[in-house]
């Protein structure tokens, strides 16, 4: 039986029935709190800013259902959208005009050409992946320790003792073979891929790199790291695709392109274009995307691909992301940064703050000195207990976090003066928490 801790009974008791059922009683990893402990809560609604548990605890949201939600929950607008969506019908197995208006939108927002609407991030970068091969003819793909790219097969790859290392597996279940043609380079490392493409560069298909990574923590990319990625894959006959998954349409209307402004050959967009619900996509280059089927011969297909629900909340959502949206929601990022420092520095507690617009994480390091997270290897250098005890205490507190260090803060516009309040007034006892944690 899970550990019942003070008004969790509800929840505990639906995560014992779901572990019964499903492999660790949830359906995506991080939503178990095995980075954490305790018992995972089991939501029941959301409204604006807060989400309310089973057993009737309210929390102001900081996950936002890992991005998507960044209007706040049950907009009025998007709520409407939907129900009259749904009233007309859910699926049809054809062509729809929801999809091509966000796809028109999506298209309007970005530098790509063409796109191709899918079910899933995990979708979008796979079906990405088979199109630089095909495009190329080429099998090599260069990834980044940290960056992740959805559980396709070939992206769950680790890296071996050399700085320039074929892919092992990261997971059982995984063939070496799939990942032998993965090369895993360190984030922010110009050399390292100077170096990858020395060695393999007739054979590379593709680099692939989250615009701004958000899946080791935030970790912007430094020294024009994009740029440089781009011009090297032109310079070797390579294609440079662009995971916007978690960024697009979250960091600005255009997402990281926006703030950068460098056009790579595919990019990868999902979580905010779905506006709450399963929906993803991958677009790039005219030329590039012509070898999609049915104009090409590279083949990708999705029963529910564009689903009329899915697109019409999505374009609800980025009709709605205004740019007062998008200047609040930065405001609002900044205000809960600058609350977490005080309180973390009241209490001695040594962090680091990085922040990718409105994205930011919470660094719980050994010491602040010299210290900038610029890879994998830094964030895991973290005081993981530090963050476990923060993260209950906020809980606590009535504020939701992610329920892992390696993961980005999301904010919302729904977040007012009273929710700032709530988690200024979760943030004392936090730190304190925090801060009676040993190295």
């Amino acid at each position: 039986m899970a550990v019942v801790p003070d008004h969790t009974e509800q929840s505990a008791a639906l995560f014992d029935r779901a572990s019964a059922v499903t492999p660790g009683g949830v359906n995506s990893p991080v939503r178990a709190f095995r980075a954490v402990g305790g018992v995972p809560r089991f939501m029941t609604h959301g409204d604006g800013s807060h989400i309310t548990d089973v057993d009737g605890n309210r929390y102001l949201d900081l996950v936002c259902s890992w991005g998507p939600m960044l209007l706040g929950h049950a907009h009025p607008e998007v709520t409407a959208a939907v129900q009259a969506a749904v009233a007309r019908g859910t699926s049809y197995g054809t062509p729809t005009e929801p999809e091509v208006l966000l796809g028109e939108e999506i298209v309007a927002r970005t530098p790509v050409d063409k796109v191709r609407l899918v079910s899933s991030g995990t979708e979008a970068t796979m079906s990405a992946l088979r199109l630089a091969r095909g495009f190329t003819g080429r099998a090599k793909i260069v990834k980044f320790a940290g960056c992740y790219h959805g559980h396709v097969d070939a992206l769950l790859a680790q890296a071996g003792s050399g700085v320039i290392t074929l892919g092992i597996p990261g997971t059982p279940g995984v063939t070496e073979a799939t990942t032998a043609d993965t090369i895993v380079l360190p984030y922010n490392d110009q050399a390292a891929v100077s170096a990858a493409f020395a060695e393999y560069g007739d054979q590379i298909a593709a680099v692939i790199t989250e615009a701004s990574p958000g899946n080791m923590g935030v970790v912007p990319p430094r020294d024009n790291f994009n740029a440089f990625l781009a011009k090297t894959c032109t310079d070797n006959g390579a294609l440079f695709i662009s995971d916007e998954v978690m960024t697009g349409f979250r960091i600005t209307k255009s997402g990281w392109y926006g703030v950068d402004g460098v056009r790579p050959d595919l990019m990868t967009f999902g979580k905010v274009m779905g506006g709450g619900f399963p929906a993803a996509a991958f677009g790039g280059r005219a030329d590039v995307m012509a070898h999609l089927a049915p104009e090409g011969s590279v083949y990708q297909a999705g029963t529910l691909s564009g689903n009329p629900i899915a697109t019409t909340a999505g374009l609800t959502t980025l009709r709605l992301a205004t740019d007062e949206v998008y200047a609040k929601l930065d405001q609002t990022a900044l205000t809960i940064q600058e609350l977490v420092k005080t309180a973390l520095d009241k209490e001695g507690v040594p962090h680091v703050i990085q922040a990718a617009g409105n994205l930011f994480s919470v660094f719980f390091v050994e010491s602040e000195e010299n210290a900038v997270i610029k890879n994998f290897g830094d964030a895991g250098a973290q005081v993981l207990p530090r963050f476990g005890a923060f993260f209950h205490a906020m809980l606590d507190g009535g504020v939701y976090l992610p329920p892992s260090a390696f993961e980005a803060w999301f904010v919302s516009s729904a977040i007012d003066d009273d929710g700032l309040a709530e988690i200024e007034s979760a943030l004392a006892p936090a730190a304190a928490a925090a801060a009676a944690v040993q190295n």
